[in-house]
């Protein structure tokens, strides 16, 4: 069983710190066992998480035995840890641990230097101040997370849950990974890995969007040669009011939205199944075996065939 250390101190965000309690506590081997011992390391028998306080009996000599090291965002990028944080975090860097950051924690990341050389992002609206602060940071704010192995980054707090769910599919696999966002009530879809296999994200619907039932019927159908028209039947619609309406409530256009379901759909079946290229590029809706690479690439950032070597788990 792993354990991961979830950090506490003065000024972090209490969303950003539960996350991770959360994800990793509810997450389960096949057995049912759990698949994480999670525990809170502290710089004081008691912090400030914002909205409520946060005690704990573990001090941060508790990194010592942990294999992941989360960070939750912090305040404002002007909060300082402190240098045994800091210390601390290059210590566990130093034994090899894996330590990722949620938000605005990756300030902290590239206050103990761990991110020097390296890509990562943070919130959007922090983006260019942690460029600016640490030059060395090569600062991607277009992406939900970066993985560079041992150090991982997420953009604001509902990317930590994808980074989460992705680290806990990097451990176990999908299934489980599935599993536990399940039980986190969340979908499994928003999906990245390495720096290379960085999925954007869906723009989400806004509140009172009323084309839920399309959204769900273009995904179920996304593997038939849906056009415009199609699509524009199916809402009672002209096209070119389909058009404005979709961007407006999703802040993109059809058949961009169709393609990343298209590669969701994709990215399932290579991950679950031993299908060749051609039948999955058939399976998912695209044209051609070519058309399929393509897309896929401009999407993931990768092949086909490097995402299905890197997280195919099943043995069937």
């Amino acid at each position: 069983m792993r354990t991961v250390a979830v950090l506490a101190f003065d000024g972090v965000v209490g969303f950003d710190l539960t996350t991770p309690i959360e994800v990793f506590s509810r997450s389960r081997l096949p057995d049912g066992g759990p698949a994480y011992r999670v525990v809170v390391c502290s710089t004081a028998e008691e912090v400030d998480a914002g909205p409520f306080r946060i005690r704990s009996d573990l001090g941060l000599e508790a990194l010592v035995e942990a294999d992941t090291v989360i960070v939750p965002g912090v305040s404002s990028p002007a909060v300082f840890p402190g240098r045994e944080v800091l210390d601390a975090l290059r210590g566990a860097a130093e034994r090899g641990h894996r330590i990722a950051s949620i938000c605005s924690g990756a300030f902290v990341l590239a206050a103990a230097g761990l991110l020097d050389g390296l890509r990562a992002t943070t919130h959007w609206r922090g983006a260019a101040a942690l460029a600016e602060r640490y030059p060395k940071v090569t600062v991607d704010p277009d992406v939900l997370y970066v993985d560079n192995g041992r150090i991982l980054t997420s953009a604001g707090a509902a990317a930590g849950l994808d980074l989460c769910l992705h680290m806990v599919r990097s451990d176990h696999g999908s299934a489980v990974a599935a599993d536990t966002a399940r039980l986190s009530v969340m979908p499994l879809e928003r999906e990245g890995g390495q720096a290379q296999f960085i999925v954007h994200e869906t723009p989400p619907l806004p509140d009172g969007a009323s084309w839920d039932p399309l959204l769900r019927w273009m995904e179920e159908e996304s593997a038939r040669d849906l056009t415009l028209a199609d699509i524009a039947a199916r809402a009672g619609v002209s096209v070119r009011t389909l058009s404005r309406r979709f961007r407006e409530q999703t802040g993109t256009t059809p058949l961009r939205w169709l393609h990343r379901a298209r590669v969701r759909r994709a990215q399932y079946l290579l991950e679950s199944t031993r299908h060749p290229v051609e039948r999955i590029a058939d399976l998912a809706g695209f044209g051609s075996p070519t058309a399929f690479r393509e897309r896929f690439r401009a999407v993931v950032g990768t092949s086909p065939r490097a995402y299905r070597k890197a997280f195919q788990t099943t043995d069937h």
